[in-house]
């Protein structure tokens, strides 16, 4: 069984370097589908829609998951009172921590995104 695969990778191999692959890295041609999702001789997105994607993510993504995190929160320290003295209450509070630790990362990845957009949408005019 073992000389069989071998034998296979072996051929696989093979194959492999007689196929000539071609990459260029920093390569002039023409992409294959446009640049943004605006298209081609578009930036992407108007300082008015930055300025809108900023907002979005301050009034609705973040204030939604802080307020997710805190039902959460008092969801999982009632389960973990309630498993008191139990192996599961401290796998519970591990559980816990670890997603306030990832919490905690998301609202910063956030902020910093909002803050972006909205340092972008000054920076940038249109030509």
């Amino acid at each position: 069984m073992v000389g069989d695969f071998d034998r296979k990778w072996a051929q696989s191999r093979a194959g492999a370097a007689d196929e000539q692959v071609d990459t260029r890295l920093n390569g002039t041609g023409t992409p294959a589908g446009p640049l943004a999702p605006g298209g081609p001789g578009s930036f992407g997105s108007t300082p008015a829609e930055k300025t809108a994607a900023a907002n979005a993510i301050e009034t609705e993504l973040q204030s939604n998951t802080k307020t997710a995190t805190e039902h959460a929160d008092e969801a999982t320290n009632t389960a973990v009172k309630g498993f008191e003295g139990w192996d599961t209450a401290p796998g519970l509070k591990k559980v816990a921590d670890t997603w306030d630790k990832q919490v905690k990362v998301l609202m910063g990845r956030l902020g910093s995104e909002k803050s972006s957009l909205r340092g972008a949408s000054g920076s940038v005019r249109a030509q």
